[in-house]
């Protein structure tokens, strides 16, 4: 059996690697590490400035000292779209034939600027028909990623969708309930990926162009301090220049943008439970780097009138103790979701 994929990350504010090895014992986790991007150099998805991305991922494997070549990377952004569609019933050969006819029908890209993938979500609806998760990816945007991580000399073997990574992360760690749905949110940089899963199946994704930027351009705005000294603050850090910061303010600022972050979410969240017949949530699940801003899970949990907890992607992992700084490793693993997600990936795995 093919050995797991190396997990990176290629998020618009930092790079994330990890890398595991499973075995009988389980999931054992081997590499994590993180190197920050300069600020722009990936907007909504879109690589803006190569050569700062490929500097990165060379630096973080290099200082990891990871030898393997062979990565999963996930996309996201403008360029990608995701939707349940429901066909008639028909063979996998029967499929493959008619699946680039239905994207036409359904995604608004040119067909041929897209790559499709599709996923059998159930064989036999109510209706009886066959739901789909239907994924189409423009080839600009995986021709950019894959040519970063070629440039990095690395191996791009799995392209997945950052959504359903952060799914494959709480799966191998926390399993789905039967008794209701989990809305897994990853809230990115720029981007923050909505997926609802039901029984361990996707049933509604969105991406909402909201994140930890917000807080930093905020606190950037009404304290008037730069772009480092912000996400300082924004992760409770002392200020590098003006000294100890006024607790007071920076906790201000951070629950004025929760709640306008918790609102879009919740305005998501709506729309599914509107739009979805006998539709229930059973909690949140919070992951990325502002997940572990107090005052945003405080303020999902206000507006949504459920449980919220952060995910700890390493919660049923095997780590050596003696090999990894644990209170770093605790402190940034929820910026981890998606590149553990992807680590657990092997080169020729489906969607």
């Amino acid at each position: 059996m093919a050995d797991n994929c190396v997990g990176l990350d290629i998020g618009s504010s930092s790079i994330k690697v990890v890398q595991v090895k499973e075995g009988k014992r389980g999931v054992e986790l081997r590499n994590f590490g993180l190197e920050p991007i300069p600020s722009q150099s990936i907007v909504d998805g879109a690589i803006m400035n190569q050569g700062a991305v490929v500097d990165a991922i060379r630096s973080l494997f290099g200082r990891l000292r990871i030898r393997e070549k062979r990565v999963a990377i996930a996309v996201g952004g403008h360029s990608v779209i995701i939707k349940k569609i429901s066909v008639p019933p028909m063979t996998k050969g029967e499929l493959e034939e008619q699946i680039q006819w239905e994207a036409e029908h359904h995604v608004p890209f040119d067909p041929h600027d897209v790559q499709i993938d599709y996923q059998v979500l159930s064989e036999d609806n109510a209706q009886g028909q066959m739901d789909l998760l239907l994924v189409a990816a423009k080839n600009e945007l995986l021709n950019d990623y894959a040519a970063v991580v070629r440039d990095a000399q690395l191996k791009p073997v799995v392209v997945d969708l950052s959504a359903f990574a952060v799914q494959n992360a709480y799966e191998r760690n926390y399993g789905f309930d039967l008794d209701g749905s989990v809305a897994l949110i990853n809230v990115g940089a720029s981007i923050s990926t909505i997926n609802i899963v039901l029984d361990g199946v996707t049933t509604f994704t969105r991406e909402v162009t909201i994140g930890g930027n917000a807080y930093t351009e905020e606190i950037q705005k009404q304290m008037a301090v730069g772009y480092e000294e912000a996400e300082a603050f924004k992760v409770g850090a002392v200020s590098p220049m003006a000294g100890e910061v006024v607790p007071g303010d920076v906790d201000r600022v951070l629950s004025q943008v929760s709640d306008l972050v918790a609102g879009e979410f919740q305005r998501s969240l709506d729309f599914f439970l509107a739009t979805t017949a006998g539709a229930e949530l059973s909690k949140i699940i919070l992951s990325g780097g502002s997940a572990q801003v107090s005052s945003l899970q405080r303020a999902v949990q206000a507006k949504s009138h459920m449980e919220v907890e952060v995910m700890d992607p390493f919660h049923n992992v095997t780590i050596d103790d003696t090999r990894f700084d644990m209170p770093y490793l605790r402190a940034h693993a929820p910026l981890a979701a998606v590149a553990f997600g992807l680590a657990l990936r092997r080169p020729g795995d489906d969607l």
